[in-house]
């Protein structure tokens, strides 16, 4: 063991995984990556509130017990937790109508939210459900992603201008905003193209510049200074200090309410698991590092509960703080409960210069948030790349936009799915055909070509299953038929194929019973101890003969030949 390294005791409970082993030579980076993080994520997590309707003091509490309660119990040493803004507007775009935005109704309904995505996450691990995160493709999730970040830039338009609010839906929005245009309040308006220029001045010159602190900071001095809420400008006013209060969510717990809010939460639980499962593979990778998905979902389920309790909404793994502390060369956990530590020092004794802060400050804040998660780099780049899957992305954003949050994410699953089926259940299988170097090569099903006199090898390259076995039995078909010399043995190499599900067994049955009535023998070859047993199971291996079955194509070509030779000796 290293020199001022401490390593993780050996336990079965998952603990302290993100931040053991400590190595002394990296606790004083991480400390300065927290401290980087606390800059930049407290402006942020204030504009967060802007979009989920609740009080700006909540924001704070998202990165104060939450995220110490990943950083204790998940497995990644990277993911950094906290308000997001997908689901954020999937929460405000569920409880309009049913609350009024920012009452305690209103957060105590997110908290149920938060409560109710934790109880998913706990339950995806105990019944081993957390490979859902791969039915959400990159494609649709660029186009989600996409589609939150206009509605969020949307959203926050109406603020920075001065503007009353209102309307439902991004689209509404906008028609309220360029109805009441010539309200605009000038000072409102100077505050957020102000803290815009700072904010994107600064990272022209450097990432690690936490301008949106400088931004917002500078419009609260000014704020005071000039008294800009005497001159139209609204401002967040007084800012409850101290720690959050822990309890169950103050609601009337009953069967309808939970209903209500079950679809939501399970919108919330695919963002989290999704969004977070892509974030901690991508740096686990970069780092050579091993996680345990399964431990991340019990810490993101526990961070959730901690957040329902802290009276706050719903968090998730976050791709930008986490980018956040690797660029200020955090490595573990450690750097963000050092961030933990910064808001707990700013909600003891810094609140009360946030009373001053211009709502359209913040606005501006949430405003390009909204523009930096429309991904148009990576839309354009499925339009080069993948044509196809371009107008999923961009219909997946439309329905986010034009519809709402929540369906979006229903959609993007089904969408992933069905671009998944389209193009994998018609496998490209092929014929195997001898190279003079004395190997094989692939060559189309519609090149029937012989490996020997008599005998075709046709690769299926896919799961043999329903949506696919008659594919499966028309290519058989039209080779069997179209041979010429007529085919003796017809070989299936199945050294593709990792199931064969109960149609596809019946397919393979008419198959074998086809080909015997033309005088040809069905054998199999490559076929892995899965697919083995399952034939055994399905009696097919009763069916073509146990010696039908070969380990490899050499096999079979050996035992053609020596059969072919023992024909022509008898004669």
């Amino acid at each position: 063991m290293a020199k001022g390294e401490i390593k993780a005791q050996s336990t079965s409970l998952p603990f302290l995984q993100g931040i053991l082993p400590i190595k002394g030579s990296r606790v004083l980076p991480d400390i300065i990556a927290g401290l980087t993080l606390s800059a930049l994520a407290i402006p942020e997590v204030m504009g967060y509130t802007k979009i989920a309707g609740t009080p700006v003091i909540t924001g704070l509490y998202t990165i104060l017990i939450p995220m110490i309660l990943f950083a204790l119990f998940g497995s990644s040493r990277h993911l950094v937790v906290g308000a997001d803004s997908a689901t954020a507007a999937i929460l405000s775009g569920t409880l309009t109508g049913m609350a009024a935005s920012g009452s305690a109704e209103w957060l105590a309904l997110a908290e149920v939210l938060a409560l109710l995505s934790a109880g998913f996450l706990i339950a995806a691990r105990v019944i081993r459900v957390g490979f859902l995160a791969d039915f959400l493709s990159r494609t649709v999730l660029v186009g989600f992603l996409s589609g939150v970040g206009v509605q969020v830039a949307l959203g926050a338009i109406s603020s920075m201008l001065g503007l009353p609010r209102g309307g439902h839906g991004p689209i509404h929005k906008i028609i309220n905003d360029l109805s009441l245009i010539e309200q605009t309040n000038f000072y409102a308006l100077a505050i957020s193209m102000a803290v815009i220029a700072v904010i994107i001045g600064s990272r022209i010159i450097s990432t690690k510049i936490p301008g949106a602190l400088i931004a917002v900071t500078a419009a609260i001095v000014v704020s005071s200074v000039l008294n800009l809420e005497a001159r139209g400008a609204h401002v967040l006013g007084a800012v409850s200090s101290g720690l959050p209060e822990l309890g169950l969510p103050d609601v009337h717990w009953d069967e309808g309410l939970i209903l209500k809010l079950l679809p939501t939460a399970f919108a919330m639980f695919v963002v989290i698991l999704t969004q977070s499962a892509a974030t901690s593979r991508a740096y686990a990778t970069r780092y050579g590092e091993r996680i345990s998905e399964d431990v991340d979902l019990i810490g993101l389920g526990l961070a959730n509960i901690g957040a329902a309790f802290s009276g706050t909404f719903v968090v998730n793994g976050s791709p930008t703080k986490t980018q956040m502390v690797d660029s200020a060369g955090g490595r573990s956990q450690l750097a963000q409960i050092t961030t933990s530590v910064i808001v707990l020092v700013v909600l003891l004794f810094l609140t009360v210069p946030l009373a001053s802060m211009p709502i359209a400050a913040l606005s501006a804040v949430v405003f390009l948030i909204g523009i930096e998660l429309i991904d148009i780099k990576g839309m354009r780049k499925i339009w080069v790349q993948r044509p196809s899957e371009f107008w999923v992305a961009l219909i997946t954003a439309i329905v986010v936009v034009c519809v709402g949050v929540e369906k979006g994410i229903v959609l993007a699953m089904v969408l992933s799915l069905i671009e998944h089926v389209r193009r994998s259940y018609r496998s490209q299988n092929a014929v195997l055909a001898p190279e003079a170097t004395g190997g094989l090569r692939s060559l189309p099903v519609t090149t029937p070509e012989q490996i020997r006199p008599g005998l075709i090898v046709y690769r299926f390259a896919h799961t043999m299953y329903y949506a696919n076995a008659e594919q499966l039995s028309m290519e058989v078909a039209n080779l069997a038929n179209g041979a010429e010399p007529p085919l003796v043995w017809f070989c299936i190499d199945a050294s593709a194929v990792a199931d064969v599900d109960f149609s596809a067994a019946v397919t393979l049955r008419e198959i074998c019973g086809n080909l015997k009535a033309q005088g040809i023998r069905l054998v199999f070859a490559e076929v892995v101890d899965l697919v083995k047993a399952e034939l055994d199971r399905y009696e097919l291996t009763d069916l073509v003969g146990k010696d039908a079955v070969y380990q490899t194509i050499s096999a079979v070509v050996s035992a053609y030949d020596t059969r072919s030779s023992r024909d022509i000796s008898r004669k």
